[in-house]
């Protein structure tokens, strides 16, 4: 009879007890950090185990000859990756289908790296480790002995594990560039991961073939966010505000990119995070239910509310002159003059909010459609290291001209004269950039002569 029932015995005293587990006991050995010590500890661990063969075809595939070979502070994340910190059995993974959760291995921005899981066929983490022996009891904690080790998994290695994203998968691979190449790199990277519904609304029928590659490449960049790994809490803590996609805008520019946190986290109005802070040795994934296409002016002055009586002025209450479909064009104009690349000089709701303070209401449409047009030039993607003093005039589509000084006076950007003489007015924000132009925001509205 056994000294110790199995029961009481920790994690390491049952997986030295078990001997098809001997090669993962020889690897918490050698690994750094003292991994027997730790999984002796109070715990409560659930480790994934994988079997002498699972560690075999593992640095088979690798091209080790055995755990000596592997650098042991690899060897240190990559069994990290395979050790829960809390009670998990099986029955509450079966409970939940599919989903993720974190091991101990650390990932991008400090994170501890997620793991993906499967029960629609057995139990099975990242694709590559099904569970063969499940909920074996110790004293602090449960082992599940699985029969694939766990590798550490980058951004493109997450997506192609959940089937959600298969579309994404094969959309990466399709397009210019090699993105999934790029995606392998060292990043970091905060990846906008549309699922595969998303996908299908926004190929509306087509196929993915029927996708210009080469736009196809820009709009999965613009749901890329290089230099830096940000979680959901880093979002939500900011509230709302811009960030910048590795898309490339008007003017060879990066692409903006708005996010808003009031209601859950939506990105340019349209996208809606459903799955947060899936992290990886590269990169956080945030799974989104709709394709973030390239956004025009129109899109960012939709989606961020300090832009609100702007939207209505240059919809509803102009009606004879369609200015959505203006400030969306992409291509030439339709023979009116008007064509793309817009700046767009947009005041805040406070800017009209100052005007209609002063006038008593907002001026008829007529001249409410004359002051619009004031505030966009055209024909140039004028970016705030563009803008000049005094002696180059912004020309509008409304035919006039205003005049940019820099740099301003107190918390403004710059100073603009417009065409009445007012000097107050002031940019309080650049470069909020579109496929089409870009935005800047004004504290008031100018006024033609």
């Amino acid at each position: 009879m056994p000294s110790t029932p199995p029961s009481q015995k920790n994690i390491v005293e049952l997986a030295v007890d078990t001997p098809e587990l001997s090669t993962l006991v020889d690897a918490l050995s050698r690994a750094d950090g003292n991994l027997v010590s730790v999984l002796s500890g109070d715990g409560p661990f659930t480790v994934l185990a994988p079997t002498n063969d699972a560690f075999s075809s593992f640095l088979t595939a690798n091209g080790f000859n055995s755990v000596n070979e592997v650098p042991s502070d690899v060897l240190s994340q990559i069994l990290l990756n395979h050790v829960i910190m809390a009670d998990v059995e099986s029955s509450d993974l079966i409970t939940m289908g599919s989903g993720y959760t974190s091991g101990s291995a650390t990932g991008a921005g400090g994170n501890n790296i997620s793991i993906y899981f499967d029960t629609s066929n057995g139990v099975t983490f990242n694709n590559s480790g099904m569970v063969t022996t499940a909920d074996i009891e110790a004293s602090n904690g449960i082992i599940h002995v699985i029969d694939g080790v766990l590798g550490l998994p980058d951004v493109v290695s997450h997506a192609a594990n959940n089937p959600v994203f298969s579309s994404l998968v094969a959309a990466l691979g399709a397009a210019d560039g090699n993105l999934v190449s790029v995606l392998q790199g060292d990043g970091p990277f905060t990846v906008l991961a549309p699922n595969n519904n998303a996908f299908d609304v926004f190929l509306d029928g087509a196929s993915l073939g029927d996708v210009d590659t080469a736009v196809l490449s820009q709009i999965l960049l613009n749901h890329v966010i290089a230099g830096s790994a940000i979680s959901s809490e880093t979002l939500v803590n900011n509230s709302a505000g811009y960030t910048n996609t590795a898309a490339t805008g008007a003017g060879g520019n990066n692409m903006s990119l708005y996010y808003n946190t009031n209601d859950g986290v939506t990105f340019n109005g349209i996208s809606t995070v459903f799955q947060a802070d899936v992290v990886g040795t590269n990169g956080i994934i945030h799974a989104v239910d709709t394709v973030i296409d390239i956004p025009t002016v129109v899109t960012f002055a939709t989606a961020d509310p300090n832009f609100s009586t702007l939207v209505s002025a240059l919809t509803e209450l102009t009606p004879g002159t369609d200015f959505a479909s203006i400030l969306s064009r992409t291509e030439g104009g339709n023979g009116d003059g008007i064509n793309p690349d817009f700046t767009v000089f947009a005041p805040t709701n406070a800017a009209f909010d100052a005007l209609i303070d002063n006038l008593g209401g907002l001026p008829d449409e007529s001249t409410l459609t004359t002051v619009l047009l004031y505030h966009v030039a055209g024909n140039a993607n004028v970016t705030s290291g563009d803008l000049n003093t005094g002696a180059n005039p912004v020309t509008s589509l409304q035919g006039g001209s205003f005049t940019v000084n820099l740099p301003g006076t107190g918390s403004n950007i710059a100073d603009i004269t417009d065409g009445s003489g007012a000097t107050d007015i002031g940019i309080i924000a650049v470069d909020v950039q579109a496929g089409n132009g870009v935005i800047h925001a004004l504290n008031k509205v100018m006024l033609p002569n």
